[in-house]
């Protein structure tokens, strides 16, 4: 069945090169260009690949977003960081792509915003070409899937391990405040939790695999039936479908796995955080455990976070930053997730003060927020901004493309954009007083306390936690 199916690779290979690095462009019939998004389509092939295409000729070019849906949370134990691995290992070349390669036919043509990302619950790969050039994307996204491991050897496995350790090193080890997200995400979530451990990777982990184990992680996560492809563009939607079929259709599914089950999260005191960095200022970050995106109150604690800190009107930048002058910058998000969120507020210190003093001033807001709720104008502010947010990425034909596959993976609808606007609009004064009396308990954070101590590491070094509420 392998060599059927590389005999037939290799032709379709041939026939997709010669049109998309030798042939001429081929001009195009004349046509009214329409300036609306055409409906979105969605089809699933006979190997479980998900589909999606939207047609938009407002612009000559094409972005390609492809989604595998497996992240940090999927890694087993004693194997993180291997997700994050994979996105390095996906662009050194597969079977009829040479080493290094990938980037080098995509710039050829002109194409843009070329990379990938990974977090705890997906890993998403993605470039943009002129419309004449699809061809060229699909060979290469449908090259690795089906034939990454006839490249990637042991030699490229461990020169993308020391790339990641080195990406680990220069933005957590050695970053100021480094590893104070780590601290707080194994405070918040139990060993047995998806969510316990950064996406990064452990050196200690990565040091450990072998090149077996990365085929063992290959072979069960990137396979058809595990991702979706999403386009969109200038293109008709026939000959889409037709370039889809030739490239992805002969690859085999897999067998993907029960996912883990996510244990309950029990947080019943406040865990604090004693932190020692060698940084000039100090630091505070609180940070609760949330529902899931799209859960409710969801929407509502994305807007809370507005009230509390977007904008120098705002109550904690203006309490903090304006009238105290004790923080130099104040922010707060909901950081929304498959499995649970985290919604954050923190602070960088000024000179002369402790985080335990920004933390006093920002309960005494949480409390007013918690007793009154916002002031219409701040609700109606929030809002504001949040619309703005979505409709401006939306306009964005590579954040559309990566919405597309956001809405479909944590919905199931990929044209939930107009409900995502509306659950928004549904929020009131009363629903974000009654989520953030709800989910923002003191007995229900986590709270980093940094201190500047010029013997500690510039990344932070964890004291001693301690369980009991104040």
């Amino acid at each position: 069945m392998k060599h059927v199916l590389s005999f037939v690779r290799n032709a379709a290979i041939c026939v997709g090169l010669w049109i998309a690095l030798v042939s001429p462009s081929v001009a195009r019939a004349e046509r009214q260009l329409p300036t609306e998004k055409s409906p979105l389509m969605r089809y699933t092939l006979s190997n479980g690949l998900d589909v999606i295409l939207q047609s938009n000729r407002r612009v000559p070019t094409v972005t390609v977003n492809l989604w595998y849906h497996v992240g940090s949370k999927d890694e087993p134990n004693g194997k993180n960081g291997f997700a994050h691995l994979f996105e390095h290992v996906m662009f050194q070349g597969s079977k009829h792509v040479g080493e290094d390669r990938f980037f080098k036919y995509l710039e050829r043509v002109g194409a843009t915003g070329i990379n990938g990302t990974t977090n705890t619950d997906r890993t998403n790969y993605f470039e943009t070409v002129p419309a004449n050039q699809l061809e060229l994307a699909l060979w290469l996204e449908s090259d690795r899937m089906g034939f990454l491991l006839d490249h990637a050897d042991d030699k490229t496995f461990k020169s993308q391990r020391e790339v990641v350790k080195n990406e680990r090193r220069q933005n957590y080890e050695n970053a100021p405040y480094g590893l104070v997200s780590k601290f707080i995400v194994e405070h918040t979530y139990p060993e047995e939790h998806p969510y316990h451990k950064l996406t990064i990777g452990t050196p200690e982990d990565l040091d450990r695999a072998t090149i077996d184990d990365v085929r063992t992680f290959f072979n069960t996560w990137y396979v058809p039936n595990n991702a979706t492809l999403v386009m969109v563009g200038d293109f008709e939607e026939s000959h889409a479908k037709e370039l889809v079929e030739r490239y992805f259709s002969p690859i085999p599914r897999g067998r993907v796995p029960t996912r883990r089950q996510t244990p309950k999260l029990n947080l019943i005191s406040e865990t604090l955080l004693p932190i020692e960095a060698s940084v000039k200022l100090p630091r505070l970050v609180i940070s609760w455990p949330t529902p899931a995106g799209f859960a409710p109150d969801d929407a509502d604690l994305d807007l809370a976070a507005g009230v509390l800190a977007s904008g120098k009107t705002s109550r904690l930048y203006k309490r903090l930053v304006y009238d105290a002058r004790i923080a130099a910058d104040v922010f707060a998000h909901q950081s929304s997730a498959k499995l649970g969120s985290r919604f954050e507020i923190s602070a960088t210190i000024q000179p002369g003060h402790t985080a335990e003093e920004a933390l006093a001033l920002a309960d005494d807001e949480l409390s007013k927020l918690q007793s009154s709720g916002p002031t219409a104008d701040e609700l109606a502010r929030a809002k504001a901004s949040q619309k703005s947010t979505l409709v401006f990425e939306a306009e964005k034909q590579g954040s559309w493309a990566n919405m597309i596959n956001y809405y479909a993976d944590a919905t199931g609808d990929p044209g939930f954009y107009e409900h995502d606007l509306t659950r928004y609009e549904a929020v009131t004064q009363a629903s974000i007083q009654s989520a953030v009396t709800q989910h923002l308990q003191k007995n229900q954070r986590v709270v980093a306390l940094v201190k500047a101590n010029p013997s500690a590491p510039v990344a932070g070094r964890l004291v001693e936690a301690t369980g009991e509420s104040k």
